[in-house]
């Protein structure tokens, strides 16, 4: 029986660390598999197979230049991710609220103390 693919979207493609990075990378502009390889420390083979996987799942692009193919990042993949982690920024937002308003009650405190020589 065969194996089901793991990476068949965007959440499980960039769940490899060496994906991200490529993604990383590919922020900067286009880049040959080769640069890309050299850059993360893998191997050509192994840069392949990633840019095999993120294409798959619509991250990355590819076009022909010349003898040379060049890899280019598409965000709109990411949209998915990014539209799920954007479900989280309420409570971010609402915790670093939170966190702002105990850093003012301690500022506040800290400005009412009795400080050392002074009277009583």
């Amino acid at each position: 029986m065969a194996r089901a693919a793991t990476t068949s979207d965007a959440f499980n493609a960039i769940a490899a660390p060496q994906r991200r990075d490529i993604l990383v990378l590919l922020r900067g502009g286009e880049r040959p598999v080769t640069d890309l390889a050299q850059n993360l420390g893998m191997t050509q083979p192994q840069a392949s197979k990633h840019l095999r996987v993120l294409r798959e799942v619509g991250l990355v692009r590819v076009r022909e230049a010349g003898k040379q193919r060049l890899y280019g990042l598409d965000a709109r993949g990411l949209r998915p991710v990014h539209e799920w982690v954007g479900g989280f920024e309420r409570f971010w937002s609402e915790s670093f609220g939170r966190l702002d308003e105990y850093v003012q009650e301690l500022k506040q405190a800290r400005q009412e103390e009795p400080h050392d020589g002074d009277d009583q």
